[in-house]
């Protein structure tokens, strides 16, 4: 064997790996990605459940936000008060309050207090519902669908149908808002955790068309807001609303209620 030969060889190896090497080194330092220890931070305290309830596309996404302060340091739903804390100590800024909320489905015409219009055998996927009859068998066209859309759309199984409603555990529940958004009705909105009375009805039906619809329905009759001490409940296009800022948690409108469609949360 040719010894000038192997050392030539590995001359020939040694020298192409420096100049990789070297050339690596080079490469690295000219693009170097600079990274933000805060948004590295951030992101190591989200929960990391890339829900998007926050608003922005996932736990990077808000943790770039909240380190460019384009975002409050509270605003992961899922995390809640403890996260934000955590953030606003490594921001270096106070969290400030926040209120806990929830998903709350907007009806309680179940099967056996809503009337059908006909059996439907089909999808059952309430987005498609859109394309039946009347948008669905049950006789009023406010009411939940009860196919469960929303169930598999939520991330942490807050939300489960019961005797054809929706129906959601609040303990459990992050308010990410992924129910809201698939529900094509709009039955299900974000309130308050705390909130101590709610409006389960969302119909705008004439009270007439209500009763024969479903025997819980709002008839926008107006008793709840004559008889609220604190002027907590409004009526329009026949449906009373509860602003929870307002209400002291009284009762009055759900015990004048003639039709039970307002319930304690």
């Amino acid at each position: 064997m040719n010894i000038m030969g192997v050392l030539l060889a590995v001359a020939v190896v040694g020298g192409t790996g420096l100049l990789i090497g070297l050339f690596l080194g080079v490469a690295a330092i000219k693009f170097k990605v600079e990274v933000d220890e805060k948004e590295e931070a951030v992101l190591a305290a989200l929960p990391g459940n890339n829900c998007g309830g926050c608003g922005f596309p996932g736990c990077s996404g808000l943790a770039a936000a909240i380190a460019k302060g384009e975002a409050p340091v509270n605003a992961c739903p899922v995390g809640g008060e403890p996260v934000g804390e955590v953030i606003a100590g490594i921001m270096g800024v106070e969290a400030g309050e926040s209120v806990r909320m929830t998903a709350y489905v907007q009806c309680q015409g179940d099967c056996d207090k809503t009337t059908l219009d006909y059996e439907y055998h089909g999808i059952e996927d309430c987005r498609m519902l859109s394309f039946v009859p009347n948008g669905g068998a049950k006789s009023c066209n406010y009411g939940c669908l009860g196919f469960g859309s929303c169930v598999k759309a939520c991330p942490f199984d807050a939300i489960h149908v019961e005797k054809g409603v929706a129906v959601v555990d609040k303990e459990k529940c992050k308010a990410c808002g992924k129910c809201v958004a698939v529900c094509p009705k709009n039955l299900i909105t974000l309130i308050p955790y705390d909130a101590k009375y709610v409006v389960a009805c969302s119909s705008r039906e004439k009270g007439p068309v209500t009763m024969k619809e479903c025997s819980v329905g709002c008839i926008g009759c107006q008793l709840c807001k004559k008889n609220c001490p604190s002027q907590a409940v409004e009526v329009a296009d026949f449906n009373a609303t509860i602003d929870h800022g307002k209400c002291t948690g009284c009762g009055a409108c759900a015990s004048k209620c003639p039709r039970k469609s307002i319930v304690a949360h």
